[in-house]
């Protein structure tokens, strides 16, 4: 009888296990592009969706940054700041989006930073190299991508190029 029940418990665990891969969004690379500033290439950016024709903001999305040089991460931090405020009406010290700019590291040729947002939880990660920097839980969270596909992005050739 007992190990009919440990079955049962393994039965209903692999069930919940495959459940939530299915519900897992499985993102599909959309686009790629060169990371300008100014006129210095200092990376690349790929940008995944669950569906690449549907709006960024409906769907969970995922933005990858490979840099090709050190970057201090005052830079990181003072540029989403400014792209935030241009982007968000209300954007101040005091929101929640400013939990991700705190995460930002330096970093050096050759890392990786992963933007990723899950939809069904309203959830934003920032990993550095794989490794999660930290997450923001917010019903706004996807609105941190208006640093790049906003009405005033970082970079509007970028915004178009990983857009359309």
């Amino acid at each position: 009888m007992d190990i009919a029940v440990q079955k049962s418990r393994i039965l209903i665990f692999l069930g919940i296990l495959i459940v939530s891969q299915a519900n897992a969004a499985e993102l599909k690379k959309c686009s790629s592009a060169p990371l300008m500033v100014t006129s210095k290439k200092v990376g690349n950016v790929s940008y995944f969706a669950e569906d690449c024709l549907k709006n960024w903001q409906s769907q969970s999305i995922k933005m990858d940054f490979s840099y090709n040089r050190d970057i201090p991460e005052w830079a990181f931090k003072r540029a989403a700041t400014h792209y935030l405020k241009k982007n968000i009406s209300g954007f101040d010290a005091k929101s929640p989006l400013n939990h991700i700019n705190e995460l930002y590291r330096p970093i050096k040729n050759g890392d990786l930073y992963s933007l990723y947002y899950q939809h069904e939880n309203q959830k934003l990660e920032l990993k550095l190299n794989q490794k999660l920097l930290g997450s923001l839980n917010n019903p706004n969270a996807n609105q941190y991508f208006k640093i790049w596909f906003g009405s005033e992005p970082f970079n509007a050739k970028l915004k178009q190029q990983l857009l359309n």
